[in-house]
């Protein structure tokens, strides 16, 4: 995957848009509460032996007749986490979810990874106990079946996900599991620097369109129902997507979060400049 030209152009043009204040704590920000030697100008104190001279504010010293040191925020490279959907519903259709689902993943990799960050990929699937990729599981990343079973909230009610302190969290997944959006979200953002959750649907998933009477499978669950998709249960569906995407928005604006719906088959390149760009989760570099 990190050879994949859309992954590469996105990574060379974009950086990760970190907010300057963190949901919680410090350690997924780039910049700390302690001083070092940032560009992030803090405060003035007086010079004591030992300090850098380099810092010696001269002007201040005309001013003032007082030796003055310019003291700068620390760095501190952000921890990052990207929780990785696998389960069956995200290959659905003609593959364009789960391969836009793999290339964000990288993306947020090696943004991290550019930042000076700790990227780590966490695989959502039937493996106990899960694991965590690092940046050498980029290129088996590509051809990762999506093959789970089990979703995000069945992890979480089962104590499977744990989760680093303090990290930015990235999560892509399709959302489309039962869950209380006010639960996930609260779980999600515990200890947690930032917090995005990115939805990956088909074009289908998110506009569908009447085709008449259909046997759906629930690939997860393994169960079957029959059910006409004419405009009046397209209606219904659409009404729940939408109270589904406004909880999750309205859940993730009180952690100081983002919350970001992509159809896949826009494409990377669409996906970073509009919709990712827009939310503030990427910023130009």
């Amino acid at each position: 995957m990190r050879g994949d030209p859309a992954v590469r152009r996105a990574a060379d043009t974009y950086q990760l848009g970190l907010p300057a204040t963190p949901i919680r704590g410090r350690a997924g920000e780039l910049l700390g509460r302690g001083t070092g030697s940032s560009l992030e100008f803090q405060e003035y104190r007086e010079y004591l032996p030992g300090d850098d001279v380099r810092h010696l504010d001269w002007a201040a010293y005309a001013r003032s007749d007082s030796l003055m040191v310019r003291m700068y925020r620390e760095e501190v490279s952000p921890i990052t986490e990207i929780l990785l959907d696998l389960s069956l519903s995200m290959d659905i259709g003609d593959g364009a979810k789960s391969w836009i689902t793999r290339q964000l993943a990288a993306l947020f990799t090696l943004l991290s990874g550019q930042c000076g960050g700790q990227p780590t990929l966490r695989p959502l699937d039937d493996e106990r106990p899960l694991a965590s990729w690092r940046m050498q599981h980029l290129e088996p990343l590509a051809t990762r079946v999506f093959n789970a079973h089990c979703s995000l909230s069945d992890l979480i009610a089962e104590g499977q996900l744990k989760l680093k302190r303090q990290s930015v969290r990235v999560v892509i997944s399709d959302f489309l599991f039962p869950h209380d959006p006010d639960a996930l979200v609260r779980f999600l953002a515990a200890d947690a620097s930032t917090l995005w959750l990115i939805q990956v649907l088909t074009r289908w998933e998110s506009q569908p369109t009447p085709i008449g009477g259909r046997r759906l499978l629930d690939v997860e669950r393994r169960t079957e129902t029959d059910l006409v998709i004419d405009q009046p249960a397209i209606d219904g569906y659409r009404r729940r997507l939408k109270r589904l995407q406004d909880a999750l928005e309205q859940n993730c604006r009180r952690v100081q979060g983002a919350f970001v719906p992509i159809v896949a088959e826009s494409g990377l390149a669409d996906v970073c400049q509009l919709e990712l760009a827009r939310a503030g989760i990427l910023r130009m570099a």
